[in-house]
C-alpha cells in the first residue's frame, strides 16, 4: 500500500504554478462554476471576489456565486461587485433552516450551472486568483481526474503574531490519524480537511453532503469510494491565512470528523452501530452543551430518479 500512495502522491499532486488563467482558458471544454459558502465574511469576501471576477473576463471561468447566510454586508459588497449571490435558505427552502456549510454546498449545487464546480472558503484573508486555478487546472487540463482539494501551509496567528506553521489542529489530531488507521490509501491527503475543492459535477451529484463541519472529510471518503484512488488529485496553493477557533470550539469540529468517518466504516461493515448521536460538551455554567446529530443530505442524483 505504502508503494501504491507513494505513486500517486508523484503523480497526482500538482503545483498550482502548472495552472495559469490563461491555460484553463485556453484548453477548457466544459463549463464552470465557482461558488463561496459565506456567513458574515463582508471583511474577505470583496477581496477575494476580486481577485475571482478577471477570471471571468479572461474566460477561464463562467459563473461565480456566493450563497449568503450572513447579518452583515456579505451580500452587498458581493452585488455591488456585480457577482450572482443567493440566500442560502431559499434555496430548497422546503428543507428548513440551513444546517452548516455542507448543507449550503449542496443547496448550490441547484444554482451552479458548471460542468465543472470549484468550492472555496470565503473567510481566506491571503487569497489569490491561484486558489481557483489551482484546483481547476487537474480537472481542466489533465485526464481522467474527477475531484481535486487544495494544500497549504497554515500559518497560526495569535494576536499580531504570526508562526510560520500551527494551524490546522484538527486536521493532524483527528483526520490524519482516522485515515492512517482506516484509509491508508488517503494518507498523501496533505490537508482532508480542507474547505477548497473541485469536481465534476455529475460526482458531486452522485455524493450526499454531511450538512456540517464534517463535509470536507466525508467528501473526500465518498469521491473516493466512487471513483477510485486515481481519480483524486491535490494542488498545493502555497499558503492560507484564516482566523482560527478557541481550543474549546475545537473538540465539536473533531467530533463531526470523527462522526462523517465513523458513518462511512458503519455503512462499509467496519464499524458496528449505532453511534451516538450528540455531542456532550461541559459548559462554563456546569451545564452540558449539546452537539446535534449529524444530518447528510441524499445525493441529488437520487432525488431526481425518485422525481
Amino acid at each position: 500500500m505504502s508503494s501504491r500512495v507513494a505513486r500517486w502522491h508523484s503523480a497526482n499532486t500538482f503545483s498550482h504554478r502548472a495552472f495559469p488563467a490563461a491555460r484553463l482558458a485556453a484548453e477548457r471544454q466544459v463549463t464552470v462554476s465557482v461558488c463561496l459558502p459565506a456567513r458574515d465574511e463582508e471583511r474577505t469576501i470583496g477581496p477575494i471576489l476580486e481577485q475571482l471576477l478577471p477570471l471571468r473576463e479572461l474566460g477561464a471561468i463562467d459563473q461565480i456565486v456566493v450563497v449568503d447566510r450572513s447579518n452583515d454586508a456579505t451580500a452587498r459588497i458581493a452585488r455591488k461587485l456585480g457577482v450572482e449571490v443567493h440566500d442560502q435558505e431559499a434555496l430548497a427552502p422546503e428543507l428548513g433552516p440551513v444546517l452548516g456549510k455542507g448543507d449550503a454546498m449542496w443547496r448550490a449545487l441547484h444554482v451552479l450551472r458548471g460542468d465543472v464546480v470549484c468550492f472555496l472558503d470565503a473567510d481566506s484573508e491571503r487569497f489569490g486568483a491561484h486558489f481557483a486555478c489551482g484546483l481547476l487546472g487537474p480537472l481542466l487540463c489533465e485526464p481522467g481526474i474527477s475531484f481535486v482539494k487544495g494544500f497549504y501551509r497554515r500559518p497560526f496567528k495569535v494576536g499580531e503574531i504570526v508562526l510560520p506553521d500551527g494551524g490546522g489542529r484538527v486536521t493532524e489530531l483527528t483526520a490524519r490519524p482516522l485515515l492512517n488507521l482506516f484509509y491508508p490509501a488517503l494518507a498523501a491527503f496533505h490537508q482532508p480537511l480542507a474547505g477548497e475543492i473541485a469536481a465534476r459535477r455529475e460526482l458531486l451529484e452522485r455524493l450526499p453532503f454531511v450538512t456540517g463541519y464534517g463535509v470536507d472529510i466525508a467528501l473526500l471518503l465518498d469521491a473516493y469510494r466512487s471513483t477510485g484512488l486515481d481519480a483524486l488529485a491535490q494542488v498545493d496553493l502555497d499558503v492560507r491565512q484564516n482566523a482560527h477557533q478557541s481550543l474549546r470550539d475545537l473538540g465539536p469540529m473533531a467530533s463531526a470528523v470523527l462522526q462523517a468517518v465513523a458513518s462511512r466504516l458503519e455503512r462499509e461493515g467496519r464499524l458496528r452501530g449505532p453511534l451516538p448521536s450528540a455531542f456532550l460538551l461541559p459548559g462554563e455554567d456546569g451545564h452540558l452543551d449539546v452537539a446535534g446529530a449529524p444530518v447528510e443530505r441524499p445525493p441529488i442524483s437520487d432525488l431526481r430518479a425518485v422525481a
